[in-house]
């Protein structure tokens, strides 16, 4: 592995984790879109910054297009507040706004200017390393390492700082302002990180690749926490991890290293989605059979203690009774036997002790509509879940 390779690394290592704080709570406040729209709206003060400075590599041209990813958040903000439209409207009408007036500007005063897609969304990771900064004549390293690592620090300085009155600001608006702490100003103050950080890190692995280092590790980290310092530490893990990976995979395969990292990432969130040990799609459907199993057994202990007939009650005939198919009928059956809820005597099924005192509570529970009276009940009663 040569040095550029390496720098390679840490900068997409360190643009994972610049973007993965905001973007934590980005997923959180449901702004995700907001970054997309912010790294498309920053064209305009790209343009301008070059039209002042003449340079593409001026700190202006940041600088400009962070004020412009401001304006961004605050024009969807105030469209917002209207009442008129959502905020995935608001976003989709001043995105394309702004991006169109930027690309306007460079069609009309910037044609024979190198100010094209690749300049201002794109970017390219693999010639981050051959652009170097100077210090009076020292090659001190590329450039983007530095910006992006001081973006970085003001993040984590701000994170440590600020962190009480993100978290409370993103769960209870209304408990941020009654402790004294104004929400719009955090607010914004979250809006103008992430459009700083989108606008020193576009140059350097492209805007695409920002939102997507924003959005997925959050996303991925969201569906196995409730915590929010592990959510931020599983962020920044998914996003180091799918950065490295990423590279090696397009090292490989000779591709693009942002479509790899973006792959990556894309992969990581799909396993996580399937199987999240509480929010995975494998874990929500295997509960909701639990559930229907629950209720099938509720549903045929009602229906034995209701009955006192022989014939509503033998094995041959529950599935025409309670219109069950005969495999159904003989699961519950099997479970209610499991947890002892029932006896058989000559193939005539009839409620234990246990079995009386369960379906007694539950018909106490119809009644009376508890939530947590039920979850004690499964507690107490069920040894087998199916």
């Amino acid at each position: 592995m040569n040095s550029a390779q390496l720098e390679i690394q840490i900068i997409a290592s360190l643009v994972a984790i610049a973007c993965a704080i905001p973007g934590t709570f980005l997923v959180l406040r449901k702004m995700a879109m907001i970054s997309d729209a912010i790294s498309h709206a920053i064209l305009p003060g790209i343009v301008i910054g070059f039209f002042i400075t003449q340079d593409l590599n001026s700190p202006v041209l940041i600088l400009l297009a962070a004020l412009t990813g401001i304006i961004t958040v605050v024009l969807v903000e105030y469209i917002q507040k209207t009442g008129l439209v959502k905020e995935d409207t608001a976003i989709g009408l001043v995105f394309p706004a702004l991006f169109s007036i930027g690309v306007i500007m460079i069609a009309k005063n910037a044609n024979d200017v190198h100010l094209d897609v690749d300049a201002v969304l794109l970017g390219e990771l693999a010639f981050a390393p051959f652009d170097r900064l100077l210090i009076g004549g020292t090659d001190v390293g590329p450039k983007s390492l530095w910006v992006v690592g001081s973006i970085l620090l003001i993040t984590i300085t701000l994170l440590i700082l600020f962190f009480k009155e993100l978290k409370v600001s993103t769960f209870d608006k209304g408990l941020t302002a009654s402790l004294g702490f104004s929400p719009a100003v955090i607010h914004y103050g979250l809006m103008s990180v992430s459009s700083v950080t989108t606008v020193g890190a576009f140059d350097a692995v492209g805007a695409i690749l920002v939102v997507a280092l924003m959005i997925a590790p959050a996303a991925s980290a969201y569906l196995l926490t409730t915590d929010l310092k592990k959510m931020l530490i599983l962020a920044i893990s998914f996003g180091v991890f799918s950065a490295i990976f990423g590279y090696w995979v397009a090292h490989c395969l000779d591709a693009s290293i942002a479509g790899s990292i973006t792959t990556i990432l894309g992969v990581v969130f799909l396993l996580v989605y399937l199987f999240a040990p509480s929010k995975g799609i494998i874990a929500v459907m295997y509960r909701e059979k639990q559930q229907r199993t629950e209720v099938s057994l509720l549903t045929f202990l009602l229906h034995l203690k209701n009955h006192d007939e022989v014939e509503e009650r033998h094995v041959n005939h529950l599935y025409e009774h309670i219109n069950w198919q005969k495999v159904r009928a003989k699961s519950v059956l099997d479970l209610a036997q499991k947890n002892n809820m029932i006896h058989m005597d000559n193939q005539v099924v009839s409620l234990t002790k246990k079995g009386d005192e369960f379906t007694s509570k539950a018909i106490n529970y119809i009644i009376t509509n508890e939530d947590a009276q039920i979850e004690d009940m499964k507690d107490d009663f069920f040894l087998f879940r199916g």
